[in-house]
């Protein structure tokens, strides 16, 4: 599905990953964990054509990201960040219905395929109730589920997530994390995000990417526990990783 061939990043002069080859497949959902500036983002940018890879190549179902034309790319993968959109008077079905721009034609017009596909793509996010809002009113959680929504009726087999339980509350970040854990599960596609959030990364995810400057890591979410990588990344004089209970541990 995605695959990374000797990826180097980097940010001005410092190296953030170095000869990273890894291989995310669909029906997945996959963590991204590491410390702060570590490249997550970066990562991310780079898988979505956002960004440049300093070496290495990256590859959609077998094929060169840079042989992609954007077009095709918008067809492939779908990408979600933390900003807020903010359009004046662009209600919540509209800002979905922009995820069939890969699809329209010059025009843009959607045909009644294409609204189907907005509808059921509401409707799988569970914001129905929301879709004649206006979106600056949304709440941080309604708004990641719109992207969220808006990434499905891209009709992509990858979405990529940076960040996606930022400024949320507990209940909906687990709740979000379930809805994208059943978008791998159930439509089988390659669900990539990155986090904080050890202790629903750990409990959700199928596998982890973690990134260990200047190496990322790949394994099973069992695998990583097991391995003692995350306590070795994230245990120092001041936090520690609890194992048992996949959270981290503050020392004053």
């Amino acid at each position: 599905m995605i695959e990374l061939k000797d990826i180097t990043l980097a940010f001005g002069s410092r190296v953030l990953m170095r000869d990273a080859s890894v291989r995310f497949e669909a029906g997945n959902m996959i963590a991204l964990l590491g410390r702060n500036g570590t490249g997550k983002s970066t990562l991310l940018r780079a898988m979505a054509a956002l960004g440049t890879a300093q070496g290495g190549e990256i590859r959609i179902d077998g094929k060169r990201l840079e042989d992609i034309t954007p077009r095709d790319l918008a067809r492939k993968v779908a990408f979600v960040n933390t900003e807020r959109i903010s359009v004046e008077a662009l209600n919540v079905h509209d800002l979905v219905a922009i995820g069939r721009s890969p699809y329209t034609n010059w025009m843009g017009r959607l045909t009644e395929g294409d609204e189907e596909i907005v509808e059921r793509s509401i409707a799988t996010a569970g914001i129905e109730h929301l879709k004649h809002r206006n979106v600056e009113t949304l709440s941080d959680g309604e708004a990641q589920r719109v992207m969220i929504a808006r990434a499905l009726a891209q009709q992509t087999d990858v979405i990529l997530l940076d960040e996606p339980t930022s400024f949320l509350d507990l209940p909906n970040r687990y709740e979000l994390c379930l809805l994208l854990q059943r978008l791998a599960h159930d439509e089988s596609k390659c669900v990539i995000f990155s986090t904080h959030e050890l202790d629903i990364a750990l409990s959700l995810a199928d596998s982890i990417a973690l990134v260990d400057t200047p190496h990322l890591v790949h394994r099973t979410t069992q695998e990583m526990i097991s391995s003692g990588d995350i306590e070795r990344l994230f245990d120092s004089e001041h936090i520690s990783f609890d194992a048992a209970t996949h959270s981290i541990r503050l020392h004053k």
